[in-house]
């Protein structure tokens, strides 16, 4: 794929989101994502940024969207993650939009990268402006320069994030493994396919240190 393609999906989808007139979702409430997050505290921690495991994610702060998108995906098991679809047996859409509200309203956690200098201006590079002779498009193009997302066109917070968990879901992308990104054109396939293992973990790591 060339990196002008990539670009324009880019430009494109957010403008196809808005104009697709779907139902409005339910309003989420967060006290009541907070009763129902007693479960979920045990693998992501009890502020959702202090997971048990860093190849699982930090909740906290992420877009509300995104988080309902995601748990409604891991529920139907369109996002095929056995552990998730198992916690969400029994809960209504209602409950996911309360989760997502609840996770959303938590400050999102600060992280720190570990890199070199030349480690972290090589991802750096990358992130804010991609890698055209590969096709790969910038980062920031979607998570914005600091990492925060789009919530509005459905694009998550990532700065902060675990590197393990970004590694992990950036390797399912490429590999065609992870499939979420199928109602953005599978542009986040589409960028890991030209990322390298030493890439992603470069971004990875620069990304872990975005607030």
């Amino acid at each position: 794929m060339s990196a002008l393609r990539c670009i324009a999906k880019l430009v494109i989808a957010p403008i196809i989101l808005l104009g697709m007139g779907s139902p409005a979702l339910a309003a989420g409430d967060a006290e009541a994502g907070r009763a129902l997050s007693v479960t979920c505290a045990a693998c992501h921690g009890q502020d959702g940024a202090t997971a048990i495991d860093p190849s699982y994610p930090n909740l906290a702060g992420q877009g509300q969207k995104y988080l309902a998108r995601q748990l409604k995906m891991f529920q139907s098991g369109e996002r095929d993650v056995a552990l998730m679809t198992a916690q969400l047996i029994g809960k209504s859409e209602q409950d996911l939009e309360d989760l997502a509200a609840y996770y959303a309203s938590l400050p999102g956690k600060i992280g720190e990268a570990t890199g070199d200098d030349a480690a972290l201006n090589t991802a750096k590079k990358i992130y804010k402006g991609g890698i055209a002779a590969k096709g790969v498009a910038a980062c920031a193009a979607c998570h914005s320069p600091r990492g925060l997302g789009n919530d509005q066109a459905g694009f998550p917070r990532i700065g902060g994030q675990a590197a393990a968990y970004t590694v992990a879901q950036l390797t399912a992308y490429r590999e065609g493994k992870r499939a979420s990104d199928e109602g953005f054109g599978g542009m986040m396939r589409g960028v890991a396919a030209g990322l390298s293992d030493t890439e992603i973990s470069l971004l990875a790591d620069y990304i872990s240190g975005l607030q």
